[in-house]
């Protein structure tokens, strides 16, 4: 292998485990495949090597490392044959947590010289995964979002048990492939992203449901107005700069009341009704139907310029992000990018 690259195994060849493996091979990096359902194991390869692929059209990936990817990406027809080489395991299988308790101690006996053991779950804490394991130090979550081989930013959750060392260890693999990790200083439901997203996403569906806008202007509020600066800044930031001099203090001082009125206006059921699921599936159907496949390509490609542009003001940097980079924030340029499936070509 070439020096930097390891080999990885990536057991369930679901959408977050095939968008791990294209990622993996994008680089060039050698990886096998596992997963108990024989079809989808059998089907996996082929998108993989697509959406690997998709990433030279789109500026995001070297042409010859895919292709050298691809031809190093192998099926274990077992979970010993696929793991057993491994220095990463990516576990990316079905939020089912005694599934994923089952394979994590399976995996002490097939691969136990693998470095580090991660789950993909946002659903369950690694406390909770690798709960009845030995090696609890190898393991860790490594929660990517969607797709894993499109968007940057990856989180990472450890346990108390977590090796400190192997903390640095994959974070350096996750750089080594594009990514741009986060540490959570404590677990918590559904890390970071996810209770934002579920935060944004029942306000969202409240306003459809309410008939104060309809699903496209809904989804372009959100993707061309607080999303589109969040993707330059993140939240904190974007109050912070949009203060002036004083930042966010004063941003508090004057404007807090009028968001303390907003918060006390916001949705807050926990709980949406069959029929209310009916109404929202049938709206957002109705909005895209039979445009899906042109919607998910069109998104691809702006998420991807997305990204372009991003990086290339953060190499340009000096003038804009200096302060950033001075104060250990060098990934607000790429927090809160996510994809955008409704903004029309």
């Amino acid at each position: 292998m070439t020096t930097g690259q390891i080999r990885v195994a990536v057991v369930g060849t679901g959408e977050i485990g095939r968008g791990w493996a294209a990622l993996v091979a994008s680089c060039g990096w050698p990886v096998s495949l596992y997963d108990n359902d024989s079809n989808r194991l059998d089907e996996a390869p082929t998108e993989i090597a697509a959406r690997a692929r998709a990433l030279v059209d789109l500026h995001l990936a070297d042409g010859e490392a895919v292709e050298h990817g691809i031809r190093r990406l192998e099926v274990g027809r077992s979970l010993l044959q696929a793991a057993k080489d491994a220095q990463w395991i990516i576990e990316a299988t079905s939020e089912d947590l005694r599934n994923k308790q089952r394979l994590f101690e399976v995996l002490e006996s097939v691969a136990p010289n693998a470095r580090a053991v991660t789950s993909s779950s946002s659903g369950y804490s690694n406390q909770e995964i690798a709960a009845k394991v030995y090696r609890k130090d190898r393991c860790l979550n490594v929660h990517p979002l969607n797709p894993p081989e499109l968007i940057p930013l990856v989180e990472i959750v450890p346990s108390p048990e977590t090796d400190r060392v192997l903390l640095q260890v994959v974070r350096g693999w996750l750089r080594a492939l594009g990514r741009i990790p986060i540490m959570l200083k404590k677990p918590v439901q559904g890390n970071v992203v996810g209770r934002i997203a579920a935060a944004v996403w029942r306000e969202a569906i409240d306003l459809v449901q309410k008939g104060v806008i309809e699903a496209d202007d809904l989804d372009r509020a959100v993707s061309l107005g607080p999303a589109l600066g969040w993707a330059a800044a993140g939240p904190l930031l974007s109050y912070h700069l949009a203060a002036g001099e004083r930042g966010v203090a004063a941003f508090f001082q004057h404007l807090i009341h009028t968001f303390e009125s907003l918060w006390g206006d916001l949705a807050d059921w926990t709980h949406l009704e069959p029929d209310d699921q009916q109404a929202l599936i049938h709206a957002v159907e109705r909005t895209y139907h039979g445009q899906l496949s042109r919607i998910r390509s069109a998104r691809d490609r702006r998420l991807a310029a997305i990204l372009r542009g991003l990086e290339e003001a953060r190499q340009d940097g000096g003038r804009i992000t200096a302060a950033l980079d001075q104060s250990q924030i060098p990934t607000d340029e790429l927090d809160g990018v996510e994809p955008d499936e409704t903004m029309e070509e």
